[in-house]
């Protein structure tokens, strides 16, 4: 396997942790936000420097040059390839611009401490290949929401009752198919189990009452960072994707299909901006899910180009409704708030990010929801169709929400609505990558496509995937006709 230039896999895993532990060394010091800002810009640095040297290899996967951890983990754990290399990145924007996007004033409530620490773990996850390793990483993280609710003494038995079954699919399943022939029928029950825990983590119906609690009761910022980088759908990919028969896989995609439409039409209901959040995520992560379901090359490089486009709209959809909440608390949208003329830039920046998570043309997110749809009809014209209603119910709630927002009678008020320095930076990155990625979205769909015919490839060699097609009654065939008869 080629190796990287330089170990830039491990460095960007343990900069946040020893982050961590510098943060948790000073304490509450008044500079420790600006401590959090740095580590976050050196890993989110290292991750592109990662991305950069991978891409230099034009390889489908390599790892580091040199391992510090080599003592403790096999030197094939943590490999960067074409699925996981945009991810990395991502992951760790999403963290920097949450970070950069909090005041001060509500960095007590919001653990900096935890932050590094989920940061560690969401990189360690993406770096990561289906083994136990993986398995640990995906329950440790689960862990510091659950150290958030306590601290802030929240009821903590919805979260706790989902995780922990979270954890005991995972177990249960990749334990059962350690010990079953993989290319039997016997692997089909720990290879279900696998598959909903994985539909559990990503919040698919009836399964995502979890993730409204979550926006109800933990930080807006900790919600945000938990499910915007979509480890669920990593999960997908790397434990369910090689095993799962195609009949498997296209029941996740109808299932995940289902929960698009219902969580966009949830959406429009909601009386209040948090909660349409959540919907509006939930909404747009499964319609990532029926891309990766398909098992298609057009299908899978919508979903890996969608995957992109999801986190970076609605990370920053979330960190717009997350200032504004920080200066006005909980917004209602029953009410019109009229905040356009105090908060210009976050006015724009709130549709322009909105918009792009439903695939408007000029944004990020155009192209991947063309190939979504052009993949998902290939297949059966019906899941296009449904696709198409999901994200325009996922657009009514978008514009319903900015007029409920930032139009009407304007209130003057006595307290700065203006956005921060920090926050301004954080806008104008998420704004360059969303429109440049939509004005200039070939190298990104190049890459995603050969990294989804390379998913094909290594899915149509796997020995079990071969074994179920073998397996397959031979279709039946009319006897050809003479041309005498």
């Amino acid at each position: 396997m080629p190796e990287l230039h330089f170990p830039w896999i491990e460095v960007s895993i343990l900069v946040p942790l020893f982050g961590a532990l510098w943060l948790q060394i000073i304490g509450n010091h008044q500079h420790a936000l600006r401590y959090a800002i740095g580590i976050c810009s050196l890993t989110f640095l290292l991750t592109v420097g990662e991305l950069l040297d991978f891409v230099s290899l034009g390889s489908f996967e390599a790892h580091d040059h040199w391992l510090f951890l080599d003592w403790l983990f096999n030197r094939d754990i943590f490999v960067v390839d074409e699925l996981s290399a945009f991810q990395l990145p991502l992951a760790a924007l999403i963290f920097l611009v949450t970070v950069m996007s909090t005041l001060r004033t509500k960095a007590p409530r919001f653990s900096l401490r935890l932050t590094l620490i989920s940061e560690t773990l969401v990189l360690a996850t993406f770096s990561c290949r289906t083994s136990w390793t993986l398995i640990a990483l995906l329950i440790a993280s689960a862990v510091p929401p659950y150290l958030e609710l306590r601290r802030r003494q929240r009821c903590t038995r919805i979260y706790v009752l989902h995780m922990s079954a979270f954890a005991v699919l995972l177990l249960v399943g990749y334990g059962w198919l350690a010990m079953v022939d993989v290319t039997s029928t016997a692997a089909l029950v720990p290879g279900a189990l696998l598959t909903v825990a994985a539909l559990l983590r990503s919040g698919i119906f009836p399964l995502h009452l979890w993730i409204t609690a979550m926006f109800e009761k933990n930080t807006f910022g900790t919600a945000i960072l938990f499910t915007t980088p979509l480890v669920g759908a990593y999960a997908v990919m790397r434990l369910v994707l090689p095993i799962a028969p195609s009949w498997a896989l296209q029941s996740i995609a109808v299932l995940s299909l289902v929960t698009a439409v219902y969580a966009g039409g949830m959406a429009l209901i909601q009386r209040e901006a948090r909660r349409m959040f959540c919907f509006l995520l939930l909404s747009q992560s499964s319609l990532v899910l029926v891309g990766l379901e398909l098992v298609t090359p057009i299908g899978l490089t919508g979903a890996l180009c969608l995957w992109l486009s999801v986190g970076l709209s609605l990370t920053g959809f979330g960190i717009t409704l997350r200032c504004i909440e920080s200066r006005i608390s909980r917004v209602s949208l029953a009410d019109f708030h009229g905040l356009s003329k105090q908060m210009p830039m976050l006015a724009g920046f709130f549709l322009l990010t909105g918009l792009a998570a439903i695939g408007f043309p000029a944004t990020i997110g155009f192209v991947g929801m063309e190939l979504l749809i052009e993949g998902a009809v290939d297949v059966y014209p019906l899941v296009g169709t449904m696709v198409v209603i999901a994200a325009a119910l996922c657009g009514i709630a978008v514009l319903l929400a900015y007029f409920r927002i930032f139009t009407g009678h304007t209130n003057n008020t006595l307290v700065p609505m203006h956005a921060r320095p920090a926050e301004r930076m954080a806008v104008l990155v998420l704004t360059v990558l969303i429109v440049g990625g939509g004005l200039v979205p070939q190298p990104g769909v190049a890459s995603r496509y050969h990294a989804a015919k390379e998913l094909t490839r290594l899915r149509q060699s796997n020995p079990i995937t071969q074994h179920q097609e073998v397996e397959k009654p031979p279709p039946e065939t009319q006897p050809q006709q003479t041309p005498d008869s």
